[in-house]
């Protein structure tokens, strides 16, 4: 059984969520639970129109949101707010193994805030409604997969960040990823964080002092990591065949080459978590929430790897 936040109820998250239900075989809808608002999903269906009703032809855990159904495409407290008791109510669910993994529709991190929940994000906000100290994020897609030592901080934070122990825990958490969805022996880079990985000092130290010393002991532990490798060219030698991971240092650093090249099939993945979750890769879309024009094609690429995580359970 997978479990699909609904997201905010302002976006696009209930349209692509009713469009990728109406296009699953009727045993994958019956492994399949929505948790999300009533009242939102029937407006939502009525742009979309799939057929489906709630609790007849998919189960719903019905959360209440103020208001609702609200206005699409407009940002709203009160739909931060559904969107994480959402996310709660899903998290509740994993914890008790009454799902197997969670999918979660694009929410809006202004809305989230404003409603006093104070997250950067999903990944944030998955730790700490599982009591971890953090968690990583992989970006996923066929021919180029990247996991992040840090996100959604800025660039200074980022590097100021940067340590042999990170770097270690994140290619730990990277390869035993790639273990867990079939990849026996991860071929893993490590990208430079300076211009040519400092060019022997030229350009920064960072890359020798706190980079490579976590590759070195993460080699020493028998994983298979090169690097670091300059980021002007690790992405393009991964992307042809040559490595199966990137360990990017920083969000824009792994974020723009896998948008480049799959910006509508890219899965971003929850790693480091007692639970398993998948989300699409782009956000609420409020320019066109409401319309039904959003494209569900992300959404299915989520579910289809939340199922393959699944089924790697209970295998």
């Amino acid at each position: 059984m997978i479990g699909i936040t609904m997201g905010d109820p302002a976006g696009v998250g209930p349209e692509i969520t009713l469009k990728a239900l109406a296009e699953m075989s009727a045993e994958d809808r019956a492994q399949t639970r929505v948790f999300g608002n009533r009242e939102t999903l029937l407006a939502a269906e009525k742009v979309v129109q799939t057929g489906l009703s709630p609790d007849i032809d998919y189960a719903l855990t019905d959360i209440p949101v103020e208001g609702a159904p609200l206005p699409f495409g407009v940002e709203d407290k009160r739909a931060g707010d559904g969107a994480f008791h959402f996310i709660q109510a899903a998290v509740r669910a994993a914890l008790n193994d009454e799902i197997g993994c969670i999918v979660t529709a694009p929410i809006n991190k202004a809305a989230l805030n404003a409603a006093g929940h104070h997250y950067d994000g999903h990944t944030g906000m998955l730790a700490a409604l599982t009591g971890q100290k953090g968690a990583w994020m992989i970006l996923a897609s066929e021919r180029l997969k990247v996991i992040h030592t840090s996100t959604h901080v800025s660039l200074k934070d980022a590097i100021a960040r940067t340590s042999p122990e990170r770097v270690l825990e994140t290619i730990r958490a990277g390869n035993d990823h790639l273990k867990r969805i079939g990849i026996r022996a991860p071929r893993i880079a490590m990208a430079g964080l300076n211009p040519h990985c400092g060019e022997g000092g030229l350009f920064g130290d960072e890359d020798d002092r706190l980079i490579a010393p976590g590759v070195k002991a993460a080699q020493a532990e028998g994983i298979d990591v090169t690097g670091p490798i300059p980021g002007d060219t690790v992405f393009a030698r991964t992307h042809n065949g040559a490595f199966d991971l990137v360990i990017a240092n920083y969000h824009d650093q792994g974020h723009i080459p896998i948008k480049l090249v799959a910006f509508d099939t890219a899965v971003n993945v929850s790693v480091g978590l007692p639970i398993d979750r998948t989300s699409v890769d782009h956000g609420t879309a409020f320019d066109i929430a409401g319309t039904g024009v959003a494209d569900h094609g992300n959404m299915k690429e989520a579910i289809a790897y939340a199922r393959r995580l699944v089924e790697g359970k209970n295998t």
